[in-house]
This record gives C-alpha cells, structure tokens and sequence, in this order.
C-alpha cells in the first residue's frame, strides 16, 4: 500500500487555475497534491543577442522555490549571489521542453520568459512545473494571436510531464515526497499529447533497475500525461471564455 492510500496508477488531485496574475500575458497556478507552483509567462518585443536579425523567437524560463515551500526555511538564492546547479537544470529543463513544441519561426522575434515559483513542494515540482507552463505559454501566444501581433498560434503540439518511481508499493505513478524521499528509483517523462518524447530522466538509488521495470514505468507515465492534459485542456478552455 502507498502511504497516501493511493493506487499503484493513480495520480493526485490535479487542478490548474488561471488568470491568477494580473499583469502577466499568461499565468497558471497547478496543484498536483500538496505540490503547488504559480507559473507566469511574459512576452517581450526582442530576443536574445544571439537571436537577433534572424526572425525567430525564444521561449526560456525561470525557476525558483519559496523559502517556506519546503519543512524547513530554505534560504534565497537571490541572497547567495548565485543560483544553485539544481535550479539551473530544473529551469533548463522547463525552456527545453516548451521550446520543443513551439514554432520558434512562426513567432517573430518575440521572447517569452516562464516564471516557476514553488509555493509548496510534496514531490515533483519540475513536473508540475512543465504541465502548468504550458499553460501559461498557451495563454500568453493565444493572447498574441487575438491582438495581431502573431498571424496563428505557433505551437506544435501540448506537453506534460509526470513522475514515476519504484518502491516499495512497486512500481508507481506520480511520486509525493515521502514515496520520492525512499524510492529505490524515480523517473521524470516529458511528453507530448501525441506520444512524442521530449525527456526522460531516471536514477537508480540503490540497484539498477531493469528494462521490464523501466517499460512498466513508461506505461504509467503515458497514462498519467492524459489526465494532465485534460486538466490543461479545460483550464485554457476555461481561460479562453472568458476573453470573448
């Protein structure tokens, strides 16, 4: 039995809620559990330097977890002078896995920086914080579309992305801190709407895991990104009434 009483393919309540920043093109609060993350696109009129002249656009983000998101006080890393290689893959990662559904062409030279702040953190905040970016992106490029700054939505497909592991239960899906703190291994899947794959990541803690294992993971993560999807799906639509 998982500690949270949960089944083996079942994930946590996943709610997401937009409009929650005012001024942001687009935003998107995401509760998967106890995990919560407020996720805020800005759009700006220029791109990089390494970008420019070349009529292409730029979607990066940014990602950061509040000092009581946590058991303890962690302290800022803004206080530290420098970020910590943590933060950096996790936003990296963020930017990797929307630009890779997005027409950065179709853009125009256009930036759009993605916001990822941890409120609270149970588990899988590099997740949740991908399922609720695109949201935010999907807003702020709709929002773009209906002003005419942009002919059509340059998106190429939805992303989502959801974690796995192994432990004691077995094999799991969508890993809370206390099965994360103990899994024999985690996973973390990035994937597109059509069965595409963007990124795995995955870490043995103690003993290798095997192929089977792996495979039986993969299969519980494909399910999960559905229920992510519609959790997007009805948040946009919900989003999208509103500015008719």
């Amino acid at each position: 039995m998982r500690p949270s009483g949960r089944a083996p393919d079942a994930m946590r309540p996943v709610i997401i809620e937009t409009g929650i920043v005012r001024h942001a093109e687009g935003s998107a609060m995401i509760r998967v559990g106890g995990t919560e993350v407020l996720c805020t696109a800005s759009v700006e009129q220029r791109v990089p330097p390494f970008l420019r002249g070349k009529g292409s656009g730029w979607v990066t983000a940014e990602y950061g977890m509040l000092p009581r998101a946590t058991h303890s006080r962690g302290q800022r890393e803004a206080s530290k002078g420098k970020q910590s290689g943590r933060t950096q893959e996790i936003q990296r990662l963020i930017g990797r896995s929307l630009r890779a559904v997005t027409d950065l062409r179709a853009m125009g030279e256009i930036c759009i920086t993605i916001d990822c702040d941890v409120i609270n953190a149970d588990g899988g905040t590099r997740c949740a914080s991908i399922t609720g970016a695109w949201v935010a992106l999907r807003l702020a490029l709709g929002g773009l579309v209906r002003n005419r700054v942009i002919r059509t939505l340059p998106l190429n497909g939805q992303i989502a992305a959801v974690s796995c592991g192994l432990t004691d239960a077995g094999a799991v899906l969508d890993l809370d801190y206390v099965e994360d703190s103990a899994a024999q291994a985690d996973t973390n899947f990035v994937l597109t709407r059509t069965g595409g794959i963007v990124e795995i990541q995955g870490t043995a803690e103690a003993t290798p895991f095997t192929e089977d294992q792996f495979m039986t993971l993969f299969g519980l993560a494909r399910n999960g990104v559905q229920m992510l999807f519609s959790a997007q799906d009805e948040a946009v639509a919900a989003a999208e009434s509103q500015t008719r």
